[in-house]
């Protein structure tokens, strides 16, 4: 396939993907039918599938459901989140993860032996750091730098953040969104599931693109052809 049809391809699926995306409140009704599933955010009223929140509707084949576009950030496990270290104690670090409470990582969750006494040569206050939820308790939540890739410290760069509802919408679909980013701006990007967005590039003007690239989808996840006005920005 030439680049012409890959071209033409993916603007087909780009306008079937925002022809079945629309904006809806709760109640409203997204589609009628029996051949309709309701997904997250969706529920079933009579032949109805309606919308259970304020989002983005989304129909993916058969399944009707409602991207959440406002809220806070709820933390599941398996999520990969962004933090900084506010403290350090005797068995591991506090993470300010931007939930109600701190995030903790165990000194036996990060992905090499760390004595005690070097904690800080390892992760010190102020670092930041990508990690992953392992577990959430009512006292907290547990991470760990250990089984995915791109876990640990961050170095350089910085940190900005956007509404963490907004994350799926700013990674895309299968990370297609993220990925056009980088690849326009030569960029290293990672954005973690609360809202946290790192981001380091090889100039300064780079990072500064792709920022106002990630805020703009951010603001904008009920514009229709989203994607190409964010390619249009990138050049």
């Amino acid at each position: 396939m030439d680049s012409k049809q890959i071209s033409s391809s993916e603007e087909l699926n780009t306008n079937v993907e925002s022809k079945k995306r629309k904006l809806v409140v709760p109640g409203e009704v997204i589609v009628s039918g029996d051949d309709y599933l309701p997904g997250e955010g969706a529920r079933r009223d009579g032949k109805d599938v309606v919308a259970g929140r304020f989002g983005l509707a989304e129909e993916l084949g058969r399944v009707v459901k409602v991207l959440a576009i406002t809220g806070a950030f709820i933390p599941k496990r398996g999520n990969v989140v962004i933090g900084r270290v506010v403290d350090i104690t005797f068995s591991g670090w506090l993470i300010d993860i931007d939930y109600a409470g701190s995030g903790f990582l165990p000194l036996d969750e990060s992905p090499r032996f760390v004595s005690k006494s070097d904690m800080d040569q390892f992760l010190a206050i102020g670092d930041i750091v990508v990690a992953k939820i392992w577990a959430v308790k009512s006292k907290g939540i547990d991470l760990s730098l250990q089984g995915g890739k791109g876990l640990g410290k961050l170095e350089g760069g910085f940190v900005f953040r956007v509404p963490p509802a907004r994350v799926p919408r700013v990674i895309g679909r299968e990370g297609s969104m993220v990925a056009m980013i980088k690849e326009k701006t030569g960029c290293t990007v990672t954005v973690g599931q609360n809202g946290w967005v790192w981001l380091k590039g090889p100039t300064v003007d780079a990072e500064i693109k792709a920022r106002k690239v990630i805020e703009f989808v951010a603001d904008n996840v009920q514009l229709e052809g989203l994607t190409e006005k964010a390619e249009e920005m990138l050049g």
